[in-house]
This record gives C-alpha cells, sequence and structure tokens, in this order.
C-alpha cells in the first residue's frame, strides 16, 4: 500500500508552508519560488526550471555540445515504517542533463523532509513514490536509489592535479572568461609555441559562487579534464575564483565553464566536474562532457 499523499490544499493543520517570490534583478538569475516548512512530503513542492532559459544565455538552442548528468546526494533521508519506526537512509539521484527542468535545492529538501513524519509499509513504496515524483518534476526519467546510511561511501580524492599552490595574483571576482589562455610552451626552447596536444586533468577546491535565491556561498571543488592544446593553468585557477561572486545554480554554473572552455581554449575533448558542498542534507555534482555521460561516484572529505 503507497502512502496517501498531501496537496497544498489540505490547509495549515496538514501543511505548514509558504512561498516568497523573489524579484529579479539580473539576466543570470531565474524566477523562482522560495519554499519554508512542511510537515508532510507534497510533490507540488518540487520547484521544476526549465533549463532552456539559462543555456539561452550561452548560445545552446536545441542540440546540446555536451553529455552528462546532475549527481544528487541526500545524507538526511527518513521516514516511519509501518508501524511508527524511524528509518534512515541515504539517497542517490542521477538525473540527465537532457531533462526538461532542473529542481530547485530548497524545494527539494522540502519535499523529502516531508517523508520524515510519513509511514510506508516498506523501501520500495518509498523508492516508486520518488521515481514517479521526480521524474515529473526534473521531466525525465531519473536513476533513483535508495541507500542504506554507510552506502553513501568512503571519501575519495578529486580526480587529476590540484591548481592550488600555484602562485597567482587574483584580481577578478566577477566571471571573467579571458583569463582563459592556451600556455606559449610548457618546455624550455620551444619559441613560445604550444607544446602539441595533450591530456590533463586539474582540479581545485578554491570555487565558489552565489546561490541566486538565498545569497549564501556555494563552495565547491571544481574538475577540468580535457584533451587538446595546452591550457595554462595560472589563467584556469584565476578564471575559476572568478566565479566568487557570480550568482547562479549549480547545473548552469558548470554548463557556462564548459561554454567558456571550449569557446576560448577549443580543446578536443573536455569534461567538468562539479562537487559542491552539501547544504540542508544534500550535495548537487553536475558532469558535463563531450564524450562521457555517468559521473564518477565519488565523496570528497569535505562533502
Amino acid at each position: 500500500m503507497v502512502a496517501p499523499r498531501l496537496t497544498s490544499g489540505d490547509g495549515p493543520a496538514v501543511v505548514r508552508f509558504f512561498y516568497l517570490v523573489r524579484t529579479i534583478v539580473s539576466s543570470d538569475e531565474i524566477p523562482v519560488k522560495r519554499v519554508g516548512n512542511a510537515a508532510a512530503f507534497v510533490p507540488e513542492f518540487l520547484e521544476g526550471i526549465a533549463r532552456s532559459r539559462a543555456r539561452a544565455l550561452l548560445g545552446i538552442a536545441d542540440e546540446l555540445p555536451f553529455r552528462g548528468e546532475d549527481l544528487w546526494t541526500g545524507y538526511e533521508f527518513s521516514w516511519l515504517n509501518e508501524v511508527g519506526k524511524p528509518v534512515a537512509a541515504g539517497l542517490r539521484v542521477r538525473v540527465p542533463c537532457t531533462s526538461t527542468n532542473l529542481v530547485e535545492s530548497k524545494s527539494m529538501k522540502l519535499y523529502l523532509n516531508g517523508f520524515a513524519e510519513t509511514r510506508f509499509e516498506s523501501r520500495g513504496d518509498v523508492l516508486e513514490i520518488l521515481e514517479n515524483d521526480l521524474a515529473e518534476a526534473f521531466g525525465a526519467t531519473p536513476v533513483v536509489e535508495v541507500l542504506e546510511p554507510d552506502g553513501l561511501g568512503a571519501t575519495s580524492r578529486m580526480l587529476g592535479e590540484s591548481l592550488d599552490a600555484l602562485r597567482v595574483v587574483v584580481n577578478d571576482y566577477e566571471r571573467n572568461p579571458e583569463l582563459l589562455t592556451l600556455a606559449e610552451g610548457l618546455e624550455a626552447g620551444r619559441g613560445g609555441l604550444p607544446a602539441g596536444r595533450v591530456t590533463a586533468a586539474w582540479h581545485t577546491d578554491l570555487f565558489r559562487s552565489i546561490c541566486p535565491i538565498t545569497g549564501q556561498p556555494d563552495w565547491a571543488s571544481m574538475m577540468v579534464e580535457y584533451t587538446g592544446l595546452p591550457i595554462a593553468p595560472e589563467g584556469l585557477l584565476r578564471y575559476l575564483v572568478s566565479y566568487r561572486r557570480h550568482m547562479a545554480f549549480h547545473e548552469d554554473t558548470v554548463e557556462r565553464i564548459f561554454v567558456d572552455i571550449m569557446q576560448r581554449c577549443r580543446p578536443d575533448e573536455l569534461t567538468v566536474y562539479g562537487r559542491f558542498l552539501r547544504r540542508g542534507g544534500l550535495d548537487i555534482n553536475p558532469f558535463r562532457s563531450t564524450h562521457a555521460a555517468t559521473a564518477p561516484e565519488m565523496r570528497l572529505v569535505r562533502q
């Protein structure tokens, strides 16, 4: 038996929530509703946002220049079993980047928190509801896993070499793609010419952007892997740091980084992977690539 669902029309005695509509002041921001607190899970709280709006600002129309997915991890997920005893679980959701919508994370948190006071007869019932509700919100079929808490995985390291020890002077804290340049010869005696095509992977733990809904910082480790003419690592680090005041959702931020690097450096292959720190028990990890569709599973020490 599947647990009964509530709707926002069931009244304040059953569901407590509020909506605050944000006034949009920048073309980079997308209007969404902010949601507050709920006492039971309400599918209508899931706030889908059309990906096409932010992609239009990048010049992306019908054909995507990348493959990939958004990997969500939930660390604070719980429900009641048939006799009212709480069940603790982890949650992993893979959303294809071809989905119509992304889902605003605050609305996802509110929706998931409503499960904590709802009884279900089995884990399968929980999974079925999640699959149906999330498919409706994202506009595509996600891969949903309800995990035992120890199934969330041990910590691992980001792929590639760290940029963070480079001695660079940083003055740009608003996104500046002009900081991206090709290297002028990685070995002595090359006469300033590029050193030929390489395959390289770099990452930084210094990445920060700003949530367009709350104005709070979104911290992340960002990885860039490419095959092509060498990209100057100092410029790459300065470029990634320049997002420090940039307001955008995680998914849009990673896609903008991907497009900027493709336009400025023209690599043959490119992968950008953002591992964002969790807030409210959720992390969102967008993965975009010219050639790979599935994000590697990992959990960084800060996550």
